[in-house]
C-alpha cells in the first residue's frame, strides 16, 4: 500500500492539509464516561450498567473497540444484532456513543487465513496473533479486511439511523473512534510487503536513487545503491545501521499508520459528515507516531494517559501529557479518551490511586484544556490480560469507595460544564519534535545516557514547579505568540526550523537552547561547520568539540563577571554527563565551567536583533536550570501568590480563558497535590459551591475552580 510522503523537510502538515477540519466535542456538557465492553457480560448486566451510568453521571461511552470477531464472525459474514441491542439501550438512556471501528483486533480467522499479514521484527521474528491485534499496516489482506469491516459497520449504522425503532427515530453516534492506539504495540514491520512499501515511499520522497544516495550519505561504508530493489528497511545487521535510513524508516512507519487511519476516517465521513472522527493518541508515550502530522487529520484530538504510579511526581508527567495534547489540538479543547480510575495492570508495580487522587487527576486534565474525561473501562473484566486493571465499577461492585468517587466526580464535571470551549493561554513554549527524538536516540551518539526524554522532563518539571504554563511547539511552527522558547533535546533542527528560530529571536523573542542543540539537519547530516549550524550567528558561538563528562563526576560552574569573562564567587552549581568546548563569536559568557573536560564558557547569552539567545552547554538539573535561566528569560508565573509569596511546588494552578461571548471570564483551577493546606490570593466565585471568595484556602488534596472577571 502506498503511503503519503512527508514534505521535504519532514515538517508537520499545516492546517490547510487535505482532509483537515476541526469539530467541537459533542453535546453541551463536559464528556464523562469510559470504554464500554458489553460483549464481556450477559445482556441482563447491560441494564444494570445503564442504571449505574446514570447514577455516575456518565454521558458518553466508547463502544465496539474489540468487537471485530463479533461483527464479522467469518470472513464477509456480518452480525450486528448484539450491537443494535446495546445501541438502542444506550440511546434510550440518553447516553451518547463514541462508536469504534474494530480494526485493532483482527479475528483469529484472519490470522489463520493470512499468516503473511503478521508483523515481522527487524531480526526476523514474527509477531503472531493471540494478543492485542497487530498486523502489518502494508499487508494488502489486512487493508482489504479492515476496509471491509469498517464499511460494513458504517453502512449498517447509517441504515439503522434511517429505520425508526418502536420508541422513535434512532440517533447516530455522537463521535467515531478509529482503531485503537495506533503503533502501540507494533507498527514497524520488515516483511516483504513493508520492504516494497518503504521503497515506494522513498521514491515519492526523493524521486531518484541519486537523490537517495546523497541524502543517506551511502558512500560511507560503501552502501551505495544501484537499483531500488537493493534498498531495504533497517533490519538487524552486523553493527550500527545507516542512521539516515533509520530516520526515514521511522517517518515511513508513522506515515503508514496514518494512511490506515485516513482510509477508515474517510469511509466514516462519507456517511456521517457532521460527526467528529478521532483516534486515541498516546501523546508522550507512543514513539511510533509523529503526532504533529496526525493531529491535523483528526476532527478532535484525543489521548490516552495513565499515571506513572511509582513516580514521586506523577501529576507533573500527567500535566506534560495534557499540555502536549492541547498543543497538538492547536490550543482547542481536547478529549482524555482513556485513563485509569485507580491502578493499571501493566506497569511493574501497579499501585492503586489514593482516596481523592482520581478527582485531582481528572480535574487537572480539565484545567489544562480537556473538555472530557473518559476511562478504561466501565466495568472491570473478570477474564483476560487486563482483569486487574481498575474500572469505574470494580470487581467488588458499586458499593465501593472507587465507585462512590466516580459518582462524585461525575457530579462535579456536570457542574463544570460552563468551562467547555474555554482556552488555556501560554507565553512560553518548549520545542517538541518526534523526528529529532528519533534521531537523537539512534546508536553511536556521544553518550547513550543523553536521553531526550529525561532532558525534556527535567526542563518541564522546573517550569511546572515554578508555576509557568507552557505549550509544546514544533520548531518550524508559528512561534510569534510566545515570549520565550526553550529547546531541550533539539539534536535535529532542519534548515526551515533554524530560519524560524532565528526570526523568532530577531523579532524580540527569548530563546534558550539546551545541550546537543542543532547538530544535524533533516537528513541526519551534521550541519556544515558543526553545531549549531545555521544558528551560529543567532547564538554567537560554535561548538568545537563535544566532550562528555565521565560518569559519576561533576562539572562545577560559577557566574561570570560581565565584560571580563572571569568566574565570580557564588554558591556552586554543578552539571553532569555532558560538556562542550565553545568558541564565542559574539556571545557573552554568563556561567563558566571551573573544571571538567572543558573549563571555560558553559552558559552564554547573545543579543540578536531585538531578542536574546541563550545557550546552555552542560547538563543541569531543574534547580540548575532555574538559577541559570530565570535571570535571563523573564519567565511568567501563572500561579497566584500563595502563602506570603512563596512558590509551592505541589500546588498546580492553571487558568482557562473564555472566548467569544465569554471573553473576559476566567476559570482558575487550583489542585493541591501537597499534604498541607495553602491559601491563594484569588478573588471570584467557586464554581462548584457558588461561594464568593476574597481568597482561596485549599485543604490538602483538594481542588477549587474559581470564576473571575478580567
Amino acid at each position: 500500500m502506498a503511503t503519503p510522503p512527508p514534505p521535504p523537510s519532514g515538517r508537520p502538515r499545516t492546517a490547510t492539509s487535505p482532509g483537515t477540519r476541526s469539530l467541537p466535542l459533542p453535546g453541551t456538557r463536559l464528556l464523562y464516561g469510559a470504554d464500554y465492553n458489553p460483549e464481556q457480560w450477559d445482556p441482563h448486566v447491560w441494564r444494570e450498567d445503564v442504571t449505574l451510568m446514570h447514577q455516575a453521571g456518565v454521558n458518553t461511552v466508547s463502544l465496539g473497540i474489540w468487537s471485530w470477531a463479533l461483527v464479522e464472525p467469518t470472513a464477509g459474514t456480518f452480525r450486528f444484532e448484539w450491537l443494535d441491542e446495546i445501541l438502542d439501550l444506550l440511546q434510550g438512556a440518553g447516553i451518547g456513543v463514541d462508536l469504534a471501528t474494530p480494526t485493532a483486533a483482527p479475528p483469529a480467522w484472519f490470522y489463520r487465513a493470512h499468516p503473511e499479514a503478521c508483523l515481522v521484527e527487524a531480526d526476523g521474528t514474527v509477531r503472531h496473533g493471540g494478543s492485542r491485534g497487530i498486523c502489518c499496516p502494508h499487508s494488502p489482506a489486512y487493508a482489504r479486511a479492515a476496509e471491509r469491516v469498517t464499511r460494513a459497520l458504517v453502512e449498517h449504522v447509517a441504515r439503522r439511523c434511517t429505520t425508526p425503532a418502536d420508541e422513535g427515530p434512532r440517533t447516530a453516534p455522537v463521535m467515531w473512534h478509529v482503531h485503537n492506539e495506533y503503533g502501540a504495540p507494533g507498527g514497524d514491520c520488515h516483511c516483504e510487503c513493508s520492504q516494497a512499501a518503504f521503497r515506494t515511499w522513498l521514491r515519492e520522497r526523493y524521486g531518484s536513487l541519486e537523490a537517495l544516495n546523497r541524502a543517506w550519505g551511502t558512500t560511507f561504508w560503501g552502501q551505495v545503491y544501484g537499483d531500488w530493489e537493493e534498498v531495504t528497511t533497517p533490519r538487524h545487521s552486523g553493527t550500527a545501521l545507516n542512521p539516515a535510513c533509520e530516520l526515514d524508516y521511522a517517518r515511513f512507519t508513522s506515515d503508514s499508520l496514518l494512511a490506515r487511519f485516513t482510509v477508515e476516517r474517510d469511509i466514516i465521513r462519507a456517511a456521517f459528515p457532521q460527526a467528529p472522527v478521532t483516534t486515541n493518541f498516546m501523546a508522550t508515550n507512543c514513539p511510533a507516531n509523529d503526532y504533529w502530522r496526525w493531529a491535523s487529520q483528526t476532527d478532535v484530538v484525543s489521548t490516552d494517559y495513565y499515571l506513572e504510579a511509582d513516580s514521586p511526581v506523577p501529576q507533573i508527567w500527567a500535566a506534560l501529557e495534557s499540555d502536549l495534547t492541547r498543543s497538538l489540538a492547536g490550543g482547542a479543547p481536547w478529549l482524555l479518551m482513556e485513563h485509569s480510575v485507580s491502578a493499571v495492570s501493566w506497569q511493574s508495580h501497579n499501585r492503586a490511586k489514593d482516596p481523592g487522587q482520581e478527582r485531582r487527576t481528572a480535574l487537572a486534565h480539565v484545567a489544562r484544556g480537556a473538555d472530557g474525561v473518559m476511562a478504561f473501562q466501565w466495568r472491570a473484566s473478570r477474564r483476560g490480560a487486563e482483569k486487574f486493571h481498575s474500572a469505574m465499577i470494580p470487581h467488588a461492585g458499586a458499593d465501593t469507595r472507587v465507585f462512590r468517587e466516580v459518582c462524585e466526580l461525575g457530579a462535579e464535571l456536570a457542574a463544570l460544564s460552563e468551562l467547555r470551549g474555554t482556552r488555556v493561554r501560554a507565553r512560553v513554549a518548549l520545542t517538541w519534535d518526534w523526528e529529532s527524538f528519533w534521531a537523537q536516540d539512534l546508536a553511536w551518539r556521544p553518550s547513550s545516557l543523553m536521553s531526550h526524554r529525561e532532558q525534556v522532563r527535567t526542563t518541564y518539571r522546573w517550569l511546572w514547579e515554578r508555576g509557568t504554563t507552557v505549550d509544546l511547539a514544533h520548531p518550524e511552527a508559528d512561534l510569534s505568540g510566545y515570549d520565550v522558547v526553550i529547546a531541550p533535546a533539539s539534536y535535529l533542527v532542519s534548515q526551515r526550523a533554524c530560519e524560524n528560530l532565528a526570526t523568532f529571536v530577531e523579532r524580540g523573542g527569548r530563546l534558550a537552547a539546551l545541550p546537543f542543540f542543532a547538530v544535524v539537519d533533516a537528513e541526519e547530516c551534521v550541519h556544515r561547520g558543526g553545531a549549531p549550524g545555521p544558528l551560529r550567528d543567532v547564538l554567537g558561538l560554535s561548538v568545537e568539540e563535544i566532550r562528555p563528562v565521565p560518569v559519576g563526576q561533576e562539572v562545577h560552574l560559577a557566574p561570570t563577571t560581565r565584560g571580563e569573562g572571569r568566574a565570580v564567587s557564588a554558591s556552586p552549581l554543578t552539571g553532569t554527563l555532558w560538556s562542550e568546548d565553545l568558541r564565542l563569536e559574539g556571545a557573552e559568557p554568563v556561567w563558566t565551567a571551573l573544571d571538567g573536560p572543558t573549563p571555560g564558557p558553559a552558559v552564554t547569552a547573545h543579543r540578536y536583533g531585538q531578542g536574546l539567545a541563550v545557550y546552555v552547554s552542560v547538563l543541569l538539573d531543574g534547580q540548575g536550570l532555574a538559577r541559570v535561566l530565570e535571570p535571563l528569560l523573564n519567565l511568567p508565573t501563572d500561579r497566584p501568590v500563595v502563602d506570603g509569596g512563596a512558590r509551592v511546588p505541589g500546588l498546580e494552578v492553571v487558568t482557562r480563558y473564555g472566548v467569544g461571548e465569554r471573553e473576559g471570564t476566567t476559570y482558575t483551577i487550583l489542585v493541591n497535590h501537597d499534604g498541607v493546606a495553602h491559601t491563594a490570593a484569588l478573588a471570584g466565585t467557586d464554581v462548584l459551591t457558588g461561594e464568593e471568595l476574597d481568597s482561596v484556602t485549599l485543604p490538602a488534596g483538594d481542588v477549587r475552580v474559581v470564576r473571575s472577571q478580567l
